[in-house]
């Protein structure tokens, strides 16, 4: 693909799931791509995989060090890394502000990072892996829920602000995807998202699909359109068959 042959790409969370999956693409694609992780052994491994440049630690301050390996120059950031933290309005501060921080806040910091380059060049693409929850909800996961609202919010208004100044941004929005963190969401997510999970992979497929079209919005599970037009159109009907999710949950024990 032209848009990415070459390309300095960055990938957060990339040490395995969609963020493997979504590097690897990115490699076949002719793109020279930095594999972030936290776990240094999985994001090396995934580098030695593909040909590209492990650069392990906090996705929040990834920018630098990614790119002085890229030779100084970031073209495409992949806003992967996240966290599946469960619980209600209960949830203790402390998964709060990790969800914050993690869901939204290395978005934001990346975002401020990478912008005054690309303005000056005209042209940067942001890639931020948000979540079906970021446009409709999780139930049992507030923080979740919230956050992924946040990330989404977050990308729509870098795309509104400087799309006319050459920056190209994506929001991916899948439902289930066969990661280690769908398997954390535990009894919610086995009734929610495992039923029509999908492989990483087929949210790669999505998005470079999307960036072939030049779409915004990339939503790996298309079904999610009609969810999201539902809750638009008639929030009521929407939060109640939601709560009908609730209570067959909480009726499962």
């Amino acid at each position: 693909m032209e848009a990415v042959q070459d390309a300095g790409v960055v990938v957060t969370g990339a040490g395995g799931g969609i963020g493997a999956a979504l590097a690897r693409r990115f490699a076949a694609e002719g793109a020279r791509v930095v594999v972030n992780d936290l776990d240094a052994d999985r994001a090396r491994a995934v580098a030695a995989e593909i040909g590209g440049i492990a650069v392990p630690g906090d996705a929040s301050a990834v920018v630098d060090r990614a790119r002085e390996a890229l030779d100084g120059v970031v073209d495409v950031y992949c806003a992967n890394a996240g966290v599946a933290s469960g619980g209600s309005e209960a949830a203790e501060e402390a998964v709060w502000a990790q969800a914050w921080d993690v869901n939204v806040m290395a978005h934001v910091r990346a975002a401020h990072a990478l912008l005054p380059d690309w303005l000056e060049r005209g042209r940067g693409r942001f890639v931020s892996t948000v979540s079906a929850a970021g446009l409709l909800t999780m139930i049992g996961a507030a923080p979740y829920s919230v956050t992924k609202h946040g990330a989404y919010a977050f990308a729509e208004w870098l795309s509104l602000t400087y799309r006319h100044r050459g920056i190209k941004v994506h929001a991916i929005c899948p439902q289930g995807v066969r990661t280690d963190m769908l398997d954390a969401t535990g009894s919610a997510g086995d009734l929610v998202l495992k039923p029509t999970a999908i492989e990483p992979r087929d949210v790669a497929d999505a998005l470079f699909k999307g960036i072939a079209e030049d779409r915004f919005l990339i939503l790996p599970h298309p079904e999610v359109a009609g969810y999201y037009q539902v809750r638009a159109g008639d929030s009521d009907r929407w939060l109640t068959n939601m709560n009908h999710l609730q209570q067959k949950w909480e009726a499962a024990g």
